[in-house]
């Protein structure tokens, strides 16, 4: 393959939610047919369109050349297809090689021996043909081989950036603070808090909790246009034999005369940690960028902050003693930056901060009192600026008594985390500003966000047919509720508000919910229901609320199911599993189907309508047992032999089956539960899920599909544990659209055993 002969087909891998923002970098760096895939971005261009790409990406993990696609329906038939291919071309006989394998839906269930595998092949062919053979360096290999196994063929690659590209080689290996912030993140984050614009703007930045300095050291090679590969000096090209050296000399010079240029037009940057160590480890990273008095790094509390280092207006800026001094030689401060907002209301600034959010660095039960200092000192000391605020829970974001006005869904590894971007001006105040002007503006706000969704989501829902979904999911933060249309009625759910919030106010924005969805949709009082959610433990977590049942029937995927507005918490309808139902019923044709956990029947409903053979639910409820077996009869599929409902405790009940019972299973524990049936025993998904799952695939006959889905927040598959079943995440899959922007909690996976 001679790269530089033409366009060639490119693949740019990314973490999950970049993938948008990659195809926007790409177009920009010439690609051409730049398009999103599942994990990354396919794109064409020639060597130096995969050059750009590996020195100027902010937000791709690596960069590959695919040279051919191979069989791979077994380790044997992968090393043929490997051994075939003309690896002469590509790497010395004497060179270094690496390789790394991914799978997904595919035969070759174990990675590294699959990588043994394509390690032999590359190794034979040398071997057979010249007699001598390349050698294996894991670290920095002439040639770093990608091979992506899916179904019965394989994608091989170059890996053209060698290391991921998120490491920039300013951060030294080995010594950092806890859970550093990636930088590709990092870039991710600012870009979509409109930093590029702001520092254009002559605006500038402020970390409060830079850990080791990430943030602003990312926002000073955004801002000064500095390549972010320029640093690295190692790459997956160098050894390769279509390495165009010439060509790469020539992109660097390019990239290094950008800096040069780009380094005057960097803004105030500055970055404070209350952690001294932090604070030598950002301040030696910045060094090594080259930012050396382009950002200053201080020691300083958040409840120090009281506004931006350069708020003397129109200053040169002396910085207040509680976070630090100015870099020397900084020059003046741009007049957009402090002081009142400007007319034009652009923002003066940006505040952006990573702050722990309860997944590794402290519980979110205590953080609450964390995220209210940072909302106060951003309404007191930041007015006319933007923050933007990283976090894994959206009820912390309400702790800051600020509305934001975008929310982006981001993953921090494999933390589900939410970008909240708020603008600092009194009319985003959730507590302050005049509160008939704050009240109108955040009813308007609702209504404006309500009417939205509703244009967006009806227009879906008529195409798919769906009459019960997802309308609003604290999409706002002060408005804290998630509200569900059920056909003509509205389910709504209020989540309970942290007690630093006053109980009057929340009552008030709970009043203003349930008068902007009567008013937005048009539904008169009696058809609109609400129930406060909390967090609910053991035996409250389906706690009746009243003992008043009101059933009502909808429609979902063709079938009909019994709904109830008053009694408890839920209705009896998981909204969010229903592309997990239909995937059910998909699988369902002749087979022996097993629910546990059933609650209401939904998922039998399905597996009976899809064409089960036999249904089996357990559950340890009567009361849902009843009502799943009067979701059966709506629907013609009468319990008895063929549609068995078990009254058990599942624990006992799995453990007394006979293994091999059942081609099809369904698992949806409960999240946590001491229910009496348990004796002294409790169920934590979390802390029991390994077993749980084991035990329920003992009961697999071959072939055999085992669904595992559980809707507990920041849930962790052990998937180390569980790697012999081979679990496949099928979370984003199984994700309806309707839940994919919300607090949910969805979580999904599928495990076969046998030939499934």
């Amino acid at each position: 393959m001679t790269v530089t002969a033409g366009a060639v087909g490119l693949f740019a891998t990314a973490a999950r939610g970049l993938e948008p923002l990659l195809v926007d970098e790409l177009r920009a760096l010439g690609a051409t047919d730049a398009k999103e895939a599942r994990a990354g971005c396919r794109f064409s261009g020639g060597l130096e369109i995969a050059y750009r790409a590996c020195l100027w990406s902010r937000f791709a993990s690596r960069v590959l050349l695919p040279i051919a696609q191979v069989p791979a329906g077994d380790p044997d038939s992968l090393y043929e297809g490997v051994r075939s291919l003309q690896w002469e071309d590509h790497l010395e006989a004497g060179g270094t090689l690496a390789v790394e394998v991914t799978v997904v839906r595919s035969p070759l269930s174990h990675t590294h021996f699959a990588a043994l595998r394509v390690k032999d092949a590359i190794v034979d062919r040398f071997r057979d043909r010249t007699g001598d053979r390349p050698s294996i360096d894991l670290q920095r290999p002439d040639v770093r081989v990608n091979v992506h196994a899916q179904d019965d063929s394989a994608t091989v690659s170059l890996d053209l950036s060698g290391a991921a590209l998120h490491r920039r080689g300013y951060r030294e290996e080995g010594v950092q603070v806890a859970a550093p912030l990636k930088e590709s993140l990092a870039a991710a984050v600012l870009v979509r808090a409109g930093w590029p614009d702001i520092a254009a703007s002559g605006g500038s930045l402020v970390d409060p909790m830079c850990g080791s300095g990430t943030l602003p050291i990312e926002a000073a090679l955004l801002a000064g246009d500095v390549a972010p590969g320029l640093m690295r000096d190692y790459w997956g090209f160098l050894g390769w034999r279509g390495h165009d050296a010439a060509l790469w000399e020539q992109l660097l010079a390019e990239a290094r005369e950008r800096r040069e240029a780009g380094r005057r037009r960097i803004p105030p940057i500055y970055g404070f940690d209350s952690d001294r160590r932090s604070v030598r480890l950002a301040r030696a990273a910045a060094q090594r960028a080259g930012l050396q008095g382009a950002v200053q790094f201080d020691e300083g509390d958040l409840s120090h902050l009281d506004g931006p280092p350069d708020s003397a207006p129109g200053g040169r800026g002396e910085v207040p003693d509680a976070v630090g001094s100015v870099p020397d030689g900084r020059g003046d401060v741009p007049d957009s930056v402090g002081g009142e907002p400007s007319p034009e209301g652009g923002a003066k600034g940006l505040v952006v901060v990573n702050p722990p959010y309860g997944e590794r660095l402290g519980s979110s039960d205590t953080l609450g009192p964390l995220y209210a200092e940072l909302g106060r000192a951003l309404r007191e000391g930041f007015l006319g600026w933007r923050a933007a605020v990283l976090t894994s829970d959206l009820e912390l974001g309400l702790w800051t008594g600020l509305r934001a006005h975008k929310t982006y869904a981001l993953y921090n590894g494999a933390i589900a985390v939410k970008l909240l971007l708020f603008d600092v001006v009194p009319e985003r105040f959730a507590g302050g500003g005049g509160a008939e002007a704050k009240g109108s503006a955040g009813r308007q706000m609702l209504a404006d966000r309500l009417r939205k969704n509703v244009k967006h989501l009806r227009k879906w829902a008529r195409r798919e047919g769906v009459t019960c979904y997802r309308l609003y999911d604290a999409d706002l933060p002060e408005y804290a509720v998630a509200v569900d249309m059920y056909e003509d009625r509205v389910h709504v759910q209020e989540y309970q508000a942290p007690e630093t919030v006053d109980p009057r106010r929340a009552q008030a924005r709970l009043r203003d919910v349930i008068e902007v969805v009567a008013e937005v949709l048009e539904l008169p009082a009696d058809r609109i229901f609400l129930k406060v959610r909390r967090k609910q433990s053991g035996s409250d977590q389906y706690g009746r609320l009243s003992e008043h049942e009101e059933f009502h029937e909808v429609g979902e995927g063709g079938l009909r199911f019994l709904v109830d507005f008053t009694s408890r918490l839920d209705t009896g309808l998981f909204l969010d599993h229903r592309v997990t139902r239909g995937l059910i019923r998909d699988h369902a044709r002749g087979a022996r189907f097993l629910n546990l956990f059933s609650y209401t029947g939904a998922a039998t409903v399905y597996a009976a309508a899809g064409g089960a053979a036999t249904t089996t639910s357990v559950d340890q409820s009567a009361r849902y047992l009843d009502w799943a077996a009067r979701n059966l009869e709506l629907n013609g599929l009468p319990s008895g032999a063929t549609n068995r409902l078990v009254r058990a405790d599942c624990l006992e009940w799995i453990r007394r089956e006979p293994p091999a019972s059942y081609d099809l299973v369904f698992l949806d524990p409960p999240t946590f539960s001491n229910s009496s049936m348990m004796g002294q025993a409790t169920l934590d998904v979390q802390r029991d899920h390994v077993d749980l799952i084991r035990a329920t695939a003992r009961l697999l006959a071959s072939p055999g599909t085992l669904i595992f889905s559980t809707n507990r927040r920041r849930f962790r598959l052990a998937a180390e544990a569980l790697a012999d079943l081979h679990p496949e995440d099928v979370t984003q899959k199984t994700t309806p659209p309707d839940f994919q922007r919300g607090r949910g909690g969805h979580s999904c996976w599928i495990i076969r055993h046998g030939g499934g």
